[in-house]
């Protein structure tokens, strides 16, 4: 049976390097073949052993970009070779309370690469397709791969923040998130063309 390579922790930072059986990806789920993978703060959960089984190996990694290896029973939208990521939200169930509500964000059956499921810090990531985003043919998948939790995280905020052309925006450090903050409200005040607009 063909292999890859992942790295999966157990316990507390007991890293190993080990081959998996590469096998169909289940109803409803794709195979990626990961191009990168970002290193995320939120890695520590899987790393230091901060889930419901730390003894059960499991395969780091949330800010996922990979090309469409294999497609299971049932997806749709997605065929061999599209480039796709995955992020720290690994797909809605789109069956429970919260999701018939349209809150897929709290759906209660998602996975969460990395820390409930295997992540990317592998050759290959099974991922269920409703957790998948398009990512286009020309982007730099280094450039990309924070974009999947970091760059969302901050995006959101200042969406929800709603500020109008000319607000103020203060982020405040500009660490991982914050400096993609910075670089969103930047943009958001020129694609809004207001003129005296500040980005702080």
């Amino acid at each position: 049976m063909p292999t890859y390579r992942a790295f999966q922790v157990t316990d507390q930072r007991h890293f190993e390097l080990v081959d998996r059986d590469l096998v169909d990806p289940a109803p409803g789920q794709v195979r990626l073949r990961v191009l990168t993978c970002g290193v995320c703060h939120s890695d520590v959960l899987a790393v230091e052993g901060q889930r419901s089984d730390p003894a059960t190996p499991l395969v780091p990694g949330h800010e996922v970009v990979g090309v469409v290896d294999a497609v299971g029973e049932g997806v749709t939208g997605w065929a061999v070779g599209d480039r796709a990521g995955l992020g720290f939200l690994g797909g809605p169930c789109g069956q429970c309370e919260w999701c018939r509500r349209g809150d897929y964000v709290n759906c209660t059956d998602q996975p969460l690469p990395g820390t409930s499921v295997d992540g990317g810090y592998a050759e290959m990531v099974y991922a269920r397709a409703s957790g998948l985003v398009r990512v286009p043919a020309g982007l730099d998948p280094v450039t990309v791969a924070p974009l999947l939790c970091a760059g969302i995280t901050t995006f959101n905020a200042l969406r929800v923040a709603d500020a109008p052309p000319g607000s103020l925006v203060a982020v405040q450090g500009l660490g991982g998130l914050g400096h993609l903050g910075v670089q969103y409200a930047k943009k958001c005040r020129r694609s809004r063309n207001s003129p005296g607009a500040a980005v702080t």
